[in-house]
């Protein structure tokens, strides 16, 4: 593992489906979410390598972003299974025992897809490859996937998935001294004003 590498992970920009709380799909950006992807050009200063979840929302979050971004199939969205598309109200009448019992049981995968650990596994390999790359790493991807990162690199109990809340446009900073990989911190991406001051989005 080389020294010194640093890996950001920012959540895609905002879609009509996730306002909705829309489980999975591969939907656009809404208006809102690229206008406030594009004022974030340059924001994360120097980026030595960039990766992108499959998903059409994350590819637009990185162009509007003026992110260059490879594709990796590890960054993909959980597989929600035969809820793609649904939204938690639906599911909530639909199948409320299974969801609960989802929530309660994060190893469990009633809908057919991903497991929590299965994202888990995937994400882990993902971050210990990257972490044999010296400089900044920055990949835009899901806040199920972020979640899974930070719930590896933390050493947290399964449950504590749950109890992660990641925001669109969020960024989450791991950083490794070559031996092991610490949160360094999460939060809003800063953007540049005009005048050259920043300001938070």
């Amino acid at each position: 593992m080389a020294a010194d590498s640093r890996i950001t992970l920012v959540c895609h920009a905002t879609t009509q489906a996730l306002r909705r709380a829309t489980f999975g799909g591969d939907d656009s950006l809404d208006e809102v979410g690229k206008a406030k992807a594009a004022r974030l050009v340059g924001s994360l200063g120097r980026v030595d390598h960039c990766w992108s979840s499959p998903a059409l929302r994350a590819r637009e979050t990185a162009a509007a972003m003026g992110l260059t971004a490879l594709v990796d199939e590890r960054l993909r969205e959980c597989d929600f299974g035969r809820w793609t598309g649904l939204r938690f109200q639906q599911l909530l009448f639909r199948e409320p025992k299974k969801l609960v019992s989802w929530i309660k049981d994060p190893s469990s995968a009633p809908h057919g897809g991903e497991s929590i650990p299965q994202v888990l596994a995937r994400v882990a390999a993902w971050i210990a490859e990257r972490g044999r790359e010296p400089g900044h790493t920055v990949a835009v991807t899901h806040a199920s996937v972020i979640r899974a990162a930070i719930v590896h690199v933390i050493q947290a109990q399964l449950p504590s998935f749950w109890r992660i809340d990641v925001v669109p446009l969020s960024q989450t900073d791991l950083r490794t001294n070559g031996r092991r990989w610490v949160l360094r911190s999460m939060g809003p991406i800063i953007a540049s004003n005009e005048s050259g001051s920043a300001t938070s989005i």
